[in-house]
């Protein structure tokens, strides 16, 4: 009998003392995450511009929308950070005006909303440690839109807004 509560008390401190640790852990990992998030979004600012570049290069490429040629795009100055629910990678959704032209020959010639500017959200990626770009693009809808339509994919981190300049 004695035994048997001794045992039982033991087993209710461990049970304690690892509730416990698990407790004063979790500010030391919240911690580490922002920690990382603030270099990566850091990253993302420095690499920004050959970034944009990739994109476009990406993009314009897919031969998306069809028989649409991409002419120019404007990216915005805020960002939407989103992590990957499945793999835990960081996104960076950045907010575009696309602009196009018809291609010869692809059916789109006598269309007359080509020349309209189409509004999208581009996506970049921080995987192994650097960021990069598929040239993956959510046409007709805004950063946080997007967070919001790929909710079972996705889950909101940050947003940073550009400070106007006066």
């Amino acid at each position: 009998m004695e035994t048997a509560l001794y045992m039982i008390a033991t087993l209710i401190v461990a049970v304690v003392a690892g509730v416990a640790t698990a407790l004063a852990l979790k500010p030391i990992r919240a911690a580490r995450q922002a920690d990382r998030l603030a270099r990566e979004q850091r990253d993302f600012h420095r690499q920004r511009e050959q970034l944009e570049a990739k994109f476009i290069e990406k993009a314009s490429a897919t031969g998306k929308p069809r028989g649409l040629r991409w002419t120019d795009v404007e990216f915005d100055d805020d960002v939407v950070y989103a992590r990957d629910r499945h793999t835990g990678s960081l996104k960076a959704l950045v907010a575009i005006e696309v602009s196009f032209e018809a291609v010869e020959g692809g059916g789109m010639e006598e269309v007359e909303a080509v020349s309209n500017i189409r509004a999208a959200t581009a996506e970049f990626l921080y995987e192994a440690g650097r960021w990069k770009t598929d040239g993956r693009v959510y046409f007709n809808l805004a950063p946080s839109a997007t967070v919001k339509y790929l909710s079972s994919d996705l889950e909101l981190v940050a947003e940073e807004h550009a400070v106007a300049r006066l």
